[in-house]
């Protein structure tokens, strides 16, 4: 193996959204901060839990909503 092209692998503080923080080794320079980890993942905890990314669930009842509307008043 060529000597010193592997980037270095060192330990690494990772915060989720939901306020757990854990340590892990990466590459990756710094701190990471994640939206959704194994604490509070719908499929490690077995609550059903909404992730609305950019508002996809907001728009989808909102037009969801408007077709309703449109066919009780038709």
């Amino acid at each position: 193996m060529k000597a010193e092209i592997h980037p270095k692998y060192e330990d690494v503080s990772v915060t989720c959204a939901c306020g757990n923080a854990f340590t892990t080794k990466s590459t990756h320079n710094g701190e990471l901060h994640i939206e959704i980890c194994s604490e509070c993942h719908p499929f490690f905890t077995g609550k059903q839990k909404l992730v609305d990314t950019a508002g996809r669930v907001d728009r989808f009842n909102k037009r969801y909503a408007r077709g309703v509307k449109a066919e009780a008043e038709a």
